[in-house]
């Protein structure tokens, strides 16, 4: 009770007691970090959320190998929403926009800090982790909706933002599960004699007289220092030219393929690269400046594919791929060719083919691209590990079919010639199963729809 100003008449002023109300945004709030709590649990990791006093980092994430705690932390922000949809948001993917005082604060963290966005209706988890050299210009994430699910495919990324990055090197915890890998080498089976003579000629002035001479000229040898070596006897060929054929030898591959002297090792490897290109030579080119071969065209602006089989399944690869215009009906924009660069390596006693799949291009299946570089580039953002692996299984699959077609005529004439053979590529078990972002950042399709199809074929 209190008195008007005049000191005489009472009045009574009574105060609404107003009940304490919890908002739905703190509901969704708690919601949220329960069950961003609860996915990092299901993953194998430990979660363990922050007091009321938190300003910017809701939890920290532990990372758990096999029941035992590493001491390795993420700091992870939640951010929840009941529902509709995130800016930009289609099929693919998405956008969101960092808050400035949470990227002013999450500057000076000295562990990792990553975002998770839960949306409780569809109960979806994404995540990313917020870049440290990110600028306030910059403050809008792109999310994936295929790689920045957060779930167990997620745990070797998540795994890898916790190990030093200076040093001598780093170990990131085997935890996604473990993987079949495919080496991109294969095993070379050589012939058993190599052919020795002295020459009076050095490799330049025999390539020119074998140009000159009338028989087809052959260049699966290799000269240095006056000696002569090749898999093929050179007497039998227009190579008789260039050799004294009185000092003709044929010795055992291997006092040649394992000499300890490296300059002689070296010659080896030269050998053995003029052999597959000779040997292959009806079906692939060799270009010279990139030191790579590609698949011949068979005509001008047609497409050639290759049959195999590859898992005890038959497939097939356009080998030589004719792309046209999409705005000039009839005109070809770019003939692309599979193509690998070979190199030789002798490991351990075993001389191994060592394929590194990539592409030529060309304007007509001949006359080489003026600019091979763009497109290059743009191809080789859309392969992953699983095309990779498939050149790689083709490759050895188009290097060892006159093997397994022995009863046809052209393994039964190659049997005349001794060539090189190439054994399986070899696999390993990985303790891990390698995301591809792992290994770097990842690849990003080209905006335009009409080049992503052009670079995907």
């Amino acid at each position: 009770m209190t008195y008007n100003s005049v000191g005489t008449v009472p009045q009574l002023f009574y105060t609404a007691i107003m009940p304490k109300r919890i908002t739905q945004n703190q509901f969704l709030g708690e919601i949220g970090e329960a069950a961003v709590r609860g996915r990092f649990l299901n993953i194998g990791f430990q979660f363990d959320g922050r007091s009321r006093l938190e300003a910017g980092i809701d939890g920290i994430a532990e990372v758990i190998e096999d029941g035992s705690p590493l001491a390795r932390m993420i700091a992870v922000q939640v951010k929840a929403t009941a529902s509709g949809t995130y800016v930009g948001e289609n099929e693919t993917g998405f956008s969101y926009l960092l808050r400035r005082k949470d990227l002013n604060y999450w500057r000076g963290s000295n562990l990792p800090v990553i975002i998770v966005l839960y949306r409780k209706s569809d109960e979806t988890f994404f995540w990313q982790e917020v870049p440290r050299g990110i600028s306030e210009g910059d403050r809008r994430l792109q999310f994936d909706k295929q790689r920045d699910v957060l779930d167990r495919n997620s745990v070797d990324r998540l795994a890898a933002l916790t190990v030093p990055k200076a040093g001598f090197g780093y170990y990131v915890p085997s935890l996604g599960g473990g993987e079949e890998a495919l080496v991109n080498i294969l095993p070379i089976i050589m012939p058993k004699e190599i052919f020795v003579a002295s020459t009076p000629h050095s490799g330049r002035k025999a390539a020119a007289f074998l140009l000159d001479a009338d028989e087809p000229a052959r260049f699966d040898w290799v000269i240095n220092g006056g000696s002569f070596w090749s898999f093929h006897d050179p007497s039998t060929s227009s190579c008789r030219e260039i050799v004294d054929l009185d000092q003709v030898e044929a010795v055992e591959t291997d006092y040649l393929a394992f000499h300890e002297d490296l300059s002689e090792q070296n010659n080896f490897a030269f050998l053995l690269r003029q052999t597959l290109r000779h040997q292959f030579q009806q079906d692939l080119n060799w270009e010279k400046e990139r030191k790579l071969l590609y698949f011949r065209a068979q005509e001008k602006n047609t497409p050639r594919r290759f049959h195999y089989e590859a898992s005890r399944k038959k497939t097939h690869a356009d080998v030589v791929n004719v792309t046209h215009s999409k705005k000039e009906e009839g005109r070809v924009d770019f003939v692309r060719h599979h193509a690998f660069v070979p190199r030789f390596e002798l490991l351990n006693d075993q001389w191994f083919l060592v394929v590194t799949p990539t592409y030529f291009f060309t304007t007509n299946g001949f006359t080489p691209h003026p600019y091979p570089q763009a497109l290059l580039a743009g191809k080789k953002r859309l392969d992953n590990s699983a095309s990779l692996r498939g050149q790689v299984i083709m490759w050895h699959r188009f290097l060892t079919q006159s093997d397994r077609a022995k009863d046809d005529l052209f393994a039964q004439d190659s049997e005349l010639e001794a060539c090189l053979r190439f054994e399986v590529p070899p696999q390993v078990s990985l303790d891990t199963r390698v995301p591809e972002d792992v290994w770097g950042e990842t690849k990003k399709q080209p905006e335009d729809p009409e080049i992503q199809e052009r670079l995907a074929v």
